[in-house]
């Protein structure tokens, strides 16, 4: 653990939607903190849907950069990243993009669009959750920026707009004037870049933002996903599942999970309307220094079965103390 912290603050050192209706119950007014008030917040936060101790402050607003003005090649024209590396694959409107983890380590938000449609690319390391969102709110779209907090070891986002605070597992406001409101998410999924290359042979791929082009490839979470606790964590540890296994996570209608484990010895698991397959070839993002050398996690899938076919689902591949922490009556498959 005191390696993974070390690291850590060594990669902090490096960087010296359309609304839904309410999620969650607006909070009593309570207390501001002090430094949030000293940072120059404008975010309106007599209204919110969580308590202000929940949040962990770590670094400033922002020194984890967005890239916001992303730019990409043609897939079949990348050579450089292992086939085994995870990207955050994505198939809207009818565009494939793939999204490479050893960029996304960096930058953890990428504010993107395709066609019409103004997307939030997401993935927070510490809770290895990734998340695709529609980035309009109320019918604008704003950019989403790193707040340098934490809650429940997820990156709470804010957006550029009204600086209302969201939080990235579940894609609500939960401080600012859009309190309770939620992001829209669309499918994607954590895959190897050969199956993406396999799957999308005429699909783009994200390429490196030039001022972290010496970090791409290097994991500053080394040995992260197979410590015993989970880090800046301050909710209640799962006593019934390890913290840090991988879980295949559904959240809505009905929240399910399915653990790692268990999806590589069936391959497949079948939840009422829902599929979950596994397979081999993506490296653990989180394991080794060098993100190839990690160990093989698989690539999952979750589809809908429906009487026209299959659908892709809206999940993340996520740690079972934040699925817990997020959704504590969840059901684990294990």
């Amino acid at each position: 653990m005191r390696q993974i912290i070390l690291n850590i603050l060594i990669a902090i050192a490096i960087f010296n939607g359309s609304s839904a209706a309410l999620a969650q119950e607006l909070q009593p007014q309570q207390a501001v903190p002090k430094r949030w008030m000293l940072e120059g917040w404008e975010t309106d936060f007599s209204k919110a849907t969580i308590r202000y101790n929940e949040v962990v402050d770590v670094i400033d607003r922002d020194n984890i950069p967005s890239i916001d003005d992303p730019q990409f090649k043609p897939v079949a024209r990348e050579a450089s990243i292992p086939d085994n590396e995870p990207v955050i694959g994505l198939d809207l409107n009818g565009v494939a993009r793939a999204y490479p983890l050893r960029i996304m380590m960096w930058h953890e938000i990428v504010n993107d669009q395709i066609g019409d449609t103004p997307i939030a690319v997401t993935y927070c390391p510490l809770c290895n959750t990734s998340i695709v969102f529609d980035r309009r709110v109320d019918g604008k779209a704003v950019e989403f920026g790193t707040s340098g907090k934490l809650r429940h070891s997820d990156l709470i986002m804010y957006d550029r707009a009204q600086q209302n605070w969201w939080q990235q597992f579940t894609g609500e406001a939960i401080a600012g004037a859009r309190a309770g409101e939620k992001l829209k998410a669309y499918p994607s999924r954590l895959m190897s870049l050969k199956l993406f290359r396999e799957t999308y042979p005429d699909g783009d791929i994200l390429v490196p933002d030039p001022r972290r082009i010496e970090q791409m490839g290097r994991n500053p979470y080394v040995g992260y996903d197979k410590s015993a606790k989970p880090f800046l964590f301050r909710g209640e540890i799962p006593d019934d599942i390890n913290p840090m296994m991988r879980v295949a996570l559904v959240q809505s209608p009905t929240p399910v999970g399915v653990a790692l484990p268990l999806l590589q010895q069936q391959g497949e698991v079948t939840h009422e309307d829902l599929i979950f397959r596994w397979s081999a070839g993506q490296a653990s993002a989180l394991d080794r220094g060098e993100i190839s050398q990690g160990r093989d996690v698989g690539n999952i899938e979750v589809v809908r079965q429906t009487d026209s076919g299959e659908e892709p689902v809206v999940h993340e591949v996520t740690f079972a103390f934040a699925a817990r922490a997020f959704m504590s009556d969840l059901t684990i498959l294990q």
